[in-house]
């Protein structure tokens, strides 16, 4: 490519020359991996139960769920958000999962690399579970 056009005349050429780099640029993007598939929400079956370590400077450990996505088969790492929610969470529950959010929605706060979080257990919310609002279901 030579060098821009310049003069009285020459919109229509630099017109042209946009619409050419545009197009390149265009191919280039990289897809964002995202297993939920643009949906807010998904189904998925815990697999394990784990601990993940916080980043610097705190040193917890917090409570998460390896869980495999019912529409997709893919396994993601979900946080259990609250006191005592990995005693109400077993292996083979049905939960439904939900991003967290987060800055340009990625990892909030001291989580490395977990995006998801646990919001249902067996069709009744985690959030009455761990208030005592209601027990949880035989399945």
């Amino acid at each position: 490519m030579g060098k821009k056009s310049n003069g009285l005349a020459s919109a229509k050429k630099l017109q042209k020359r946009r619409r050419q780099f545009k197009l390149i640029s265009r191919t280039k993007r990289k897809k964002k991996f995202d297993p939920l598939k643009g949906s807010s929400q998904a189904r998925a079956i815990v697999l394990e139960k784990i601990q993940v370590e916080a980043k610097q400077p705190n040193s917890a450990m917090r409570k998460c769920a390896i869980v495999q996505l019912v529409k997709n088969g893919k396994q993601i790492t979900a946080f259990m958000p609250g006191d005592g929610a990995q005693k109400l969470i077993n292996e083979h529950d049905e939960v439904v999962i939900e991003c967290i959010g987060g800055k340009m929605g990625r990892a909030k706060g001291d989580l490395p690399c977990i995006r998801w979080q646990v919001i249902k257990v067996n069709d009744q919310s985690l959030d009455a579970l761990l208030k005592g609002k209601l027990e949880k279901a035989r399945r």
